[in-house]
């Protein structure tokens, strides 16, 4: 009968027994031998003396800290959820370490995509230290320091004299993330990292050495309008994208978007617009009458009447609901305007030619008239410099707009095209960020699927950082309300006018989830525990396994996580002869978690008849009675069903 596992894998455990399969002769009284390793490697064994690489103190306390398993689960936070039974996607409250490891059971090698945005070490953000001790504790910690007065302050002074192992802290950071972050990426999959000029050289050198030199796409220069605070005497315009393959001889071409793009068209990264508002003696004014239902880049508002300036204005241009609402003249010179005559002839709907490419036209709160293509992935090249992808002032006005402050939150059109550059519509790419922040991530894969109809999904991961000015609430209290507020953003979008009902598709919803401790006692104690504690934490077990506060969804979140389910199940209440069970996946798996009422023998042969793949079922349910546990596991055994405790 097996058994839940009580922890995430021990990484150097199984790395040990991969060795000993491999070379067994490299094993001695069930240890490593080391030197016995490098005489049948020979010439190809490293002199340690003599080799090239990235050293820091404490470099291998953080490996140890990736290798490291943990007891720790998710608890589902329905209060905080949208859409629980439909969604997928998923937002996780905790500590990123922690919860890197607790994924890796089911997404590893799930994931497409990873895009993170972590802290740059500039001096005002913090490094989180992490206690490898107790690293429950350690999400909401700040810093190892403390001021005076007992508050956090910043561990990576940026002044060297103060603080001279600041990037060694900072590196020791990212270490551990990033060795379990490759984990979870497909074999085709790519991680994108936003950095500065700070640690940029010591992030490309980590890289190298966590995703292998060889695996590197590209150190992308992203142009951000020197809206970021660089303490510096030349301003800084820019920062870097790095972006890594977990295997490049297994990544595919990029799909090709023109980054030549306004912030106005955010919801059209694959598309090249051209002004055709032209005035002079090959193009004579002309005048032209805007049908209602002609497109605009905007929702609403009205352009008044004009002559000083092309295009002429005739009429007062009303727009409502992202469309002309009543007909209005315009006039200028136009560049095409055959194309715009048959585009309106058309019913305002797309004009496509023969190789599937699509042209269409909109309006824009000047009064300009763009021509908009939407070209094939076939043409030109994805640019090793970002630019016109939006700013973080931008941004940052869009999030007050909603009543959220973020400082320099990335904008939603530079991640949106990374998503779709990286990311291929209908293939169900999962995206992770691990250093959420404001949810940018989750906002730009929304509007990435429904720009083009995309089924990709979300996972979010953020720290509970309390928010300066003492209003208790979090960095992820805000994120999750800015994902609330941009699903609301999406869902009533009509800037795609390829698709009208691409929103209703859109996946807006999330379950939220938070990091916590076992639910089960008995898991608790490490290793390394002292005896007259062992000895308490035996006592305390007499009575009960698992924690008096628990629901039957907290110990079932945590019980198919272990198993190896994804944090979206589909999950139902059942009752079976009497029993109160979750059905897992409708019915696919079944669970009986109540410890305090012992099931009959025939009450469990009902169960059996519904013939689930998986049953599961709490250990101290059995209350001792070891009769009915062989009873139910040789039932379970002619039916073919897979019998597990927890």
């Amino acid at each position: 009968m097996p058994q839940t596992p009580a922890a995430t894998p021990n990484f150097r455990t199984e790395l040990a027994t991969q060795l000993a399969d491999l070379i067994p002769e490299a094993i001695a009284d069930g240890k490593v031998d080391v030197e016995k390793l490098k005489e049948l490697l020979d010439g190809d064994a490293a002199d340690s003396s003599e080799r090239f690489g990235l050293f820091w103190p404490g470099k291998k306390r953080a490996l140890r800290a990736a290798q490291e398993p943990t007891t720790a689960t998710l608890r589902p936070d329905f209060k905080n959820s949208k859409d629980w039974d439909t969604t997928k996607n998923v937002f996780i409250e905790g500590d990123n370490l922690e919860v890197l490891k607790i994924l890796q059971k089911h997404y590893h090698a799930k994931i497409k995509l990873i895009y993170i945005d972590p802290p740059y070490n500039t001096g005002k953000d913090f490094v989180y230290p992490d206690n490898y001790r107790e690293g429950l504790q350690t999400y909401l910690e700040y810093t190892g320091q403390l001021s005076e007065e007992g508050k956090p302050k910043s561990s990576n002074a940026k002044n060297s004299a103060e603080n001279p192992q600041y990037h060694s802290a900072w590196l020791s950071m990212m270490y551990p993330r990033l060795k379990l972050a490759r984990n979870l990426l497909t074999e085709d999959g790519v991680i994108l990292i936003s950095i500065n000029d700070v640690e940029q050289a010591q992030l490309r050198r980590l890289c190298d050495e966590v995703f292998g030199e060889s695996n590197l796409i590209s150190q992308f220069v992203w142009l951000n309008e020197g809206n970021v605070d660089q303490q510096s005497k030349v301003k800084g315009v820019h920062e870097y994208v790095l972006a890594y393959a977990r295997n490049a001889s297994k990544f595919a071409r990029p799909s090709v978007i023109d980054p030549n793009i306004t912030e106005d068209s955010k919801l059209f990264k694959d598309v090249i617009e051209n002004s055709i508002t032209k005035n002079g003696p090959a193009n004579p004014a002309s005048t032209v009458e805007l049908p209602i239902g002609f497109p605009a880049n905007f929702t609403s508002g009205a352009i008044a009447k004009r002559d000083d300036a092309f295009p002429h204005v005739l009429d007062e241009v009303v727009v409502a609901e992202g469309s002309v609402s009543a007909p209005a003249r315009v006039r200028s010179g136009w560049s095409s305007r055959n194309l715009l005559d048959l585009f309106i002839r058309n019913g305002c709907v797309p004009i496509e030619d023969g190789e599937g490419r699509e042209t269409w036209f909109e309006l824009r709160d000047t009064g300009a008239i763009y021509m908009m293509k939407r070209r094939s992935d076939e043409q030109g090249h994805v640019l090793s410099v970002l630019r016109n992808l939006g700013t973080t002032k931008q941004n940052s006005s869009l999030l007050a707009s909603w009543g959220l402050k973020f400082s320099y939150p990335k904008p939603v059109g530079l991640i949106e095209y990374l998503v779709s550059v990286f990311t291929k519509p209908k293939e169900e790419a999962v995206v992770l960020d691990f250093f959420s922040g404001s949810a940018t991530t989750a906002h730009a894969v929304m509007a990435a699927n429904l720009r083009d109809g995309g089924n990709r999904v979300h996972l979010q991961v953020q720290l509970p950082e309390p928010v300066e000015g003492g209003s208790g609430a979090t960095i992820a209290d805000l994120a999750r309300r800015r994902i609330a507020a941009a699903a609301e953003a999406v869902s009533s979008s009509r800037r795609d006018q390829l698709q009208t009902d691409a929103a209703d598709r859109v996946d807006v919803g999330f379950r939220s989830y938070r990091l916590a401790d076992t639910n089960f006692s008995k898991w608790k104690v490490s290793s390394d525990v002292d005896r007259t504690t062992l000895e308490q934490h035996l006592f305390d077990l007499r009575e009960s396994s698992s924690d008096d506060d628990a629901s039957a969804d907290d110990l079932l979140s945590e019980i198919l996580l272990k198993q190896g389910y994804s944090l979206t199940e589909q999950i139902a209440p059942v009752d079976v002869a009497g029993l109160n069970l979750r059905s897992v996946g409708d019915g696919i798996v079944l669970a009986y978690l109540n410890e305090h009422v012992k099931p009959a023998l025939e009450q469990l042969r009902a169960v059996a008849d519904e013939d689930p793949q998986r049953l599961i079922v709490l250990e101290d349910a059995f209350q001792g009675d070891d009769e009915l546990k062989t009873n139910l596991a040789q039932l379970c055994k002619s039916r073919g069903i897979e019998l597990w405790t927890a």
